[in-house]
């Protein structure tokens, strides 16, 4: 069981706690925070996270191969295929991913800066 964060803070449940997600919920809260921390922001894990915020420095036609590169890269240790991935065209910094869960389709949505 996985506690549900959004932007940085813990979601309360309303009655004093946390809420809490578990099976493909649970899964879907591990990718989303694995996708948002910075590759390499806590020393004795190294391979955590992403390296999505390095986008910015690409050229615009790399961005989408590069998004997909750094997905599969931070969620080469969950138990999910990564079926796709969409960056916004728009410049809104919002990056789609498609996954595969035990049969399950899932979408996680995360926005990344230097996409315009």
């Amino acid at each position: 069981m996985a506690l549900v964060l959004r932007e940085g803070d813990y979601v309360p449940d309303g009655r004093g706690g946390f809420r809490s997600a578990e099976g493909g919920q649970e899964v879907l809260e591990r990718v989303l925070w694995k996708l948002t921390v910075r590759r390499g922001s806590f020393p004795f894990l190294p391979e955590l996270g992403s390296r999505l915020h390095l986008l910015g420095r690409a050229s615009t036609r790399q961005r989408e191969a590069l998004a997909g590169q750094y997905v599969a890269e931070a969620l080469a240790d969950e138990d999910v295929a990564v079926t796709g991935v969409e960056l916004d065209r728009e410049g809104e910094g919002r990056l789609l991913v498609h996954l595969l869960w035990q049969g399950q389709e899932m979408t996680a949505a995360v926005t990344v800066g230097g996409t315009e």
